[in-house]
């Protein structure tokens, strides 16, 4: 029963959280690098989708190089599409907060959702909304649950705002191809710390820490004309846990150590780690990712950040929902894990494996600690099925003990 049990496990693994050998076709191009060129993808679903280059190495946009990049189209007479924060007309609201729609409209008058077309005597050289400068770190676990910037309307699929997440990183493996440069998306994680990331040991296991590359700030794959750039910096070194299960999954955390430290701003800040024991039994969290939007092979991996809202699930009641699947009904729940959703159709199909589970810290509006890291799965967005994640909390032992080694700072996620 042991060994059909890990086999089991595996086969989910390897189907809920799609870590499948049609990973690198399905997603390569959201994360494509060709600093010469512009390129476009056919996804799963049949549409085409441009893409836009992303910068190889370490690199930070200046609001002056992206204003270089860009390169403006006519909308009218004596009118061109620019950023809407470079566009002082009165349509726009010059408070911090510019609505933007991000759904595809086939009349608009510019291509990108991002622009404006904008009469020539308002397009101004600074923006309307100030380009956010690098901060200060005012403490971990801060939500923007209004966006940084900008705020969107017209969400039809549970898209985050710009910056909603700060903590959120997406981690690529990088390639060489003919001559080109491909960041593939491995998996997603969260910012602990200016170099220091954590995520699922199952993402990163003997991986080649040279070849990964963490991102930050990112939230639509598909451009480069945010109001702030995403950061990349590489991995030097990747330590996972000892007592880590490939196949069953227990104790499936690892972190990552940078290079070089990100630099603090609004869209890129770290989240809060919540005290060892720590239970957030009917609490409302979120997980955030770029993953699949349905189970199976017509899943289609999104562009734009996504996020969902689902309650954790206490454990016992969790392992007697999971008995009713075809795990059966002597499958017992890991210490290890925690679980979270059992809604239909909302699960961490929607993320990716790695990707944070974030809840409420009590008392503090707007601020969370990380409960969880997207491990596994029966099926996706099944009723009274649960995700299931690795519990921060009961491996906050481990986790301290490996900062203490590296002597990392813990004031970066001490709320």
């Amino acid at each position: 029963m042991a060994n059909y049990l890990v086999l089991l496990l595996t086969a989910v693994v390897c189907t809920c959280l799609a870590q499948d050998s049609s990973l690198d076709n399905l997603i390569a191009d959201i994360f494509k690098t060709d600093p010469n060129s512009f390129s476009s993808t056919t996804e799963a679903n049949g549409n085409n989708v441009p893409f836009q280059p992303t910068p190889t190495k370490t690199t930070v946009l200046t609001p002056d190089t992206k204003e270089n990049l860009n390169q403006y189209e006519s909308c009218g007479y004596q009118k061109e599409c620019v950023p809407r924060w470079l566009c002082a007309n009165d349509t726009i609201n010059t408070s911090g907060e510019n609505i933007i729609d991000i759904r595809i409209d086939t009349d608009a008058p510019c291509k990108n959702y991002l622009d404006l077309c904008c009469d020539l005597p308002n397009k101004r050289d600074t923006p309307v909304t100030p380009i956010v400068h690098p901060v200060e770190n005012q403490g971990c676990g801060y939500r923007n649950p209004n966006g940084v910037g900008f705020k969107i309307t017209g969400q039809i699929d549970q898209e985050a705002e710009f910056g909603e997440f700060p903590w959120m990183v997406a981690i690529l493996r990088e390639e060489s191809s003919t001559g080109s440069i491909l960041n593939l998306y491995e998996c997603g994680g969260a910012l602990i710390s200016p170099d220091v990331i954590l995520t699922a040991a199952h993402c990163v296991h003997n991986k080649d820490a040279k070849s990964l590359i963490v991102r930050a700030g990112e939230w639509d794959t598909q451009t480069k004309s945010e109001i702030i750039p995403h950061e990349d910096r590489y991995v030097k070194e990747i330590v996972y846990h000892e007592q880590f299960n490939k196949g069953a999954l227990y104790n499936d955390v690892a972190l990552l150590f940078l290079e070089s430290p990100f630099t603090a701003q609004e869209n890129i800040q770290p989240i809060c780690l919540p005290p060892a024991g720590e239970q957030f039994d009917s609490a409302r969290c979120y997980a955030t990712g770029w993953g699949k939007n349905t189970f199976g092979k017509d899943g289609v991996y999104q562009v734009i950040l996504k996020k969902i809202d689902l309650p954790v699930v206490e454990r016992n009641q969790c392992q007697a929902n999971l008995r009713e699947t075809r795990l059966g009904k002597h499958f017992i729940l890991d210490k290890s894990f925690i679980c979270a959703g059992g809604e239909k159709d909302k699960d961490t199909c929607k993320g990716d494996g790695g990707s944070p589970l974030v809840c409420p810290v009590k008392g503090q509006r707007d601020r969370y600690y990380q409960a969880g890291i997207v491990a596994w799965g029966i099926g996706c967005g099944e009723e009274n099925v649960p995700g299931v994640y690795a519990s921060v909390s009961q491996l906050r032992p481990w986790i301290d003990q490996k900062l203490n080694e590296r002597h990392i700072d813990f004031k970066y996620f001490t709320p």
